[in-house]
């Protein structure tokens, strides 16, 4: 039984991630940052951490939590889209929810939980997207989300060679049918789940601090 971390699982890819790694036999702690989010993830028989990611006050916290554990496989899934496009400039406040949830929650959570990976010698993945990719970017569409992911990719890269006995890679889930994602997307949570856990399970000390899709393939000219 391996035991696995999921920070902000409360809907979406990171509670269909508790699920399968649940009903794959595994242990699982997983953060929520409300009364709701949490039971959701208690009736799915994990255990429950109060932790929202956007507030560096809460997410200092993550490490007693976890004292004492060897993480198999870890996995920051907590994110916002704000629906900002080039030529538009965002809001103080639309950047800072942003830029506290996909990049500095993940900045905060690294040094707290990649030394309990390596424990292990694990994997730490984080959900990245597509849309982070620098090379032929098609449109100006979500710039503030681009920015911020483009940007957590490269603290994934970085922080890499701090924990040389975990392995840690930013991943896109794809264009999943998700409250972020829409109902237009082509992949459910379920395959997308499906898919990254796969290629997180086969993934080889040359990815390590890489970008790669939920196939575990590799972006070109990231």
């Amino acid at each position: 039984m391996s035991t696995v971390l999921v920070i902000g699982a409360s809907r979406g890819i990171g509670l269909e991630f508790v699920r399968q790694y649940r009903e794959a036999g595994d242990r699982v702690i997983a953060t929520a940052r409300d009364d709701a989010g949490l039971q959701r993830l208690r009736e799915l028989g994990a255990e429950a951490l109060r932790i929202d990611v956007a507030q560096p006050a809460s997410i200092s916290g993550l490490a007693w939590q976890l004292d004492g554990e060897k993480l198999d496989t870890a996995l920051y899934v907590a994110g916002v889209f704000p629906r900002i496009d080039a030529g538009v400039p965002p809001t103080r406040e639309a950047f800072d929810l942003a830029m506290h949830t996909n990049l500095l929650g993940a900045m905060q959570a690294i040094p707290q939980v990649a030394p309990l990976v390596e424990a292990a010698n694990g994997c730490f993945g984080f959900i990245s997207s597509a849309m982070a990719q620098i090379r032929g970017v098609p449109d100006g569409r979500g710039w503030l989300y681009r920015a911020s992911k483009a940007a957590l990719n490269m603290a994934v890269a970085c922080a890499q060679h701090q924990y040389p006995r975990a392995t840690l890679v930013a991943l896109s889930p794809g264009w999943v049918q998700t409250d972020m994602g829409g109902a237009a997307a082509p992949l459910t949570a379920d395959d997308s789940v499906s898919r990254m856990r796969a290629t997180l399970a086969r993934l080889t000390p040359a990815q390590r601090g890489a970008f790669i899709d939920q196939d575990g393939r590799p972006f070109d000219g990231w």
